[in-house]
This record gives structure tokens, sequence and C-alpha cells, in this order.
């Protein structure tokens, strides 16, 4: 989303998500839910703390995304490409110090307050096992895509989202305020950041200040695969990769999973680097 207005990678994406993933915790951990306390124990306290805990994560991330845009982007939006890449980067690291000051270095978990369920299915020789979270999280992932999918499409705040993507310059003869619509796309992006954080922090064991680094990788070997500014080709380069990097983990070694993106990434950048779904949402662009 961001990249598709201001044609600049967002290298602190998952630094947002681990400062999210924080952020949930410290307001799971102020109401004093703890691993005793599930959903099946004591469902109305765990939603509660749920509903408290997504929107106030949510708020920190959006508005962290607009203050970095407004630091680090805004005043190098004319200079060369590398002075933002490297802002970026020095964001990165500031965020991570952040995270480890904020938390301290060592591992945390996030109270395990749904049960989850695990799934085998035989297949041929083999089985599969899917998780509940597994599903949940799909269930998370496909509604959150209809549905930003649905503001970009139809509302006047989406259209000019568009518009600004598409040229800015034309846009502001226009009446759009640009500068209003950036804000938007690092607000909105980093909200989703901070729900992605939220989900990420419930569904793993451990989380530490680097983390949300150690995605960084496979996200842009999904937007890269998918085709960089393609909400849809986000999702089609995730399923991709999460297959194939988790047949490989059975296969060979799970240690291997991180090597399996960045060898995606690779060949993708060098047989079709402007992604999957690019060629397609260009058609339809010139065909409206």
């Amino acid at each position: 989303m961001v990249y598709g207005i201001i044609e600049l990678i967002n290298f602190a994406h998952g630094d947002i998500f681990m400062l999210g993933s924080f952020t949930a915790i410290s307001v799971v951990g102020v109401f004093g839910i703890n691993n005793q306390q599930t959903f099946l124990t004591d469902p109305l306290a765990v939603v509660g703390v749920l509903l408290v805990a997504f929107p106030v994560t949510m708020l920190v991330t959006g508005l962290l995304g607009v203050v970095i845009e407004r630091v680090a982007y805004r005043p190098l939006r004319n200079a060369p490409k590398l002075a933002p890449l490297i802002s970026a980067i020095g964001v990165s690291y500031i965020l991570q110090n952040i995270g480890e000051d904020w938390r301290g270095p060592s591992q945390i978990s996030f109270p395990a307050i749904f049960q989850d369920n695990i799934y085998k299915f035989a297949i041929a020789d083999g089985s599969v096992i899917i998780r509940s979270k597994s599903i949940l999280l799909l269930i998370v992932s496909v509604t959150l895509m209809a549905l930003l999918t649905l503001f970009v499409q139809r509302t006047k705040l989406g259209k000019a989202m568009r518009a600004t993507a598409s040229d800015p310059e034309l846009a502001r003869n226009c009446g759009i305020a640009t500068d209003r619509v950036i804000d938007l796309a690092w607000a909105l992006s980093g909200t989703l950041c901070g729900l992605a954080g939220v989900i990420l922090v419930m569904n793993v064991t451990a989380f530490t200040d680097t983390t949300g680094s150690q995605f960084l990788i496979p996200i842009i070997a999904v937007a890269v695969l998918g085709g960089i500014g393609q909400p849809y080709g986000a999702m089609l380069g995730a399923l991709v990769i999460g297959i194939v990097s988790e047949v490989a983990a059975a296969v060979i070694n799970p240690d291997y999973k991180d090597v399996v993106a960045f060898v995606i990434l690779v060949i993708v950048l060098l047989v079709r680097p402007q992604g999957i779904l690019s060629e397609i949402a260009t058609r339809k662009e010139v065909a409206a």
C-alpha cells in the first residue's frame, strides 16, 4: 500500500508490528489476564480485554506509521532513492532499541487464552496437520483483504489514494490533498501492521525485539512475488511462499524455511521482477 503511493519500501514494517505485539502484551498484562484465564474458563474477561487490546494496538501503530512518514520519509521525498532507504533502515534499528528498552532482550509470550486444537488429515503415505489458530488466522486475513479492497475501490478516500498512486501531481492539481492521502496510507498500513502483530503474538510461543525484523525478508519476498503494491498479489505471494516453505521444512530441514524465501525472491527477481499480478492490474487500469 505504501509502496503503491510513494514507491518506497518501509523497511521498518516488521519492527512496527513488533511494537504492536508488545503493546498488546502490555494491555493484556494491565488487565491481569494470564494462562489460567482462557476463553473457556472466563470468556467475558478474555473478550473484554481483546476488545481493548486490538483498538489500542492499532491506534498506537497507526500513529507510529504517520510519525515515521513525517520524520523519516517526507523530508527526503525528493531526495535520491538511496537516502530514504538508509533512513528507513535507521528507523528499523531505532524501533528495535525502543522494543528492547521497553520489554528487555529476553523472550516474552502472550497468554495462551485460546485452546489450540490440532486436526490431522491422512494424505497418501503422510498426513497434514492444521491448527485451529491457523484456521482463525486465515479467516481474519481473508476478511481484512476483502474490507481493504472495498475501502480502496469504493470509498472516496480509497479513490483518492488510487489517484495519488497513479499520478501525484495530477491528483494535486485536481484538488486532492496528496500529503493527507499519504498520511492516511501510512496510518492504515500501521493499523493493519498492529493488527497483524496482535495475531502473530497470539500464534507464536515466544517473541523478542528482533522477531519483527526476522520477517522482513519473507515480507519482501511475498510482496515481490505477488507484485509490489498489489494487495491480492501479497496474499497470493504469502500463500505460495508459505506452502513451499512448509513443504521444504517437512522434506528437507525446518532451518531452511528462510532460505527458501530467499531463493524464491531471487528467482522472481530474475524471471519476473514485476510480480505475478502486476501485469493483470496494469491491464485493468488501462481498461478503466
